[in-house]
């Protein structure tokens, strides 16, 4: 059914028409989330990157880096293996993860997704590291635990 012409001059339906691309385009761009939380997605780049749907393992080759938002997590290797079934995910070669400040570097590093846990193994012989970034509250309180210091002597021993 064709609108009237006098439908179409009419003030109404031009607003509409000009609304119409507006809403449309709003509707389209719009995330499916709310815009206060972030999207739970951990995103890998890398030279190659090869899923076995059969057995749910995505391994990625190749300067590899990864950045995964939610938990604030950047991190870089050789390889890295993503185990879907088990959530986890094993990089290996000169392995360095970088977590809200705090760093960990490794031959090998495993992060157990659901536990948020790091495991880290050196390279042999060889020794892991880690950097963490300690509150000055936190400082404080470690050295309250430990014990106050003993009074400084005004008087020389005899």
């Amino acid at each position: 059914m064709m609108p009237s012409a006098k439908l179409l001059n009419s003030r109404i339906f031009k607003g509409l028409s000009l609304l119409l691309p507006l809403t449309l385009a709003g509707a389209i761009v719009s995330p499916t989330y709310s815009q206060t939380a972030q999207p739970r997605t951990l995103s890998v780049r890398s030279d190659i990157q090869e899923a076995d749907s059969k057995t749910g393992i995505v391994t990625a080759r190749g300067n590899v880096q990864i950045n995964y938002p939610a938990r604030q997590i950047q991190a870089t290797a050789a390889q890295a293996q993503y185990f879907s079934r088990e959530r986890r995910i094993i990089l290996s070669g000169d392995v360095y993860v970088l977590q809200q400040g705090n760093s960990l570097r490794g031959e090998t590093i495993t992060y157990l997704i659901d536990e948020g846990r790091f495991i880290a193994l050196p390279d042999k012989p060889g020794q892991v590291e880690s950097v963490y970034l300690v509150a000055p509250e936190q400082d404080a309180a470690a050295q309250n635990a430990i014990g106050p210091k003993p009074p400084a002597s005004s008087t020389a021993p005899k």
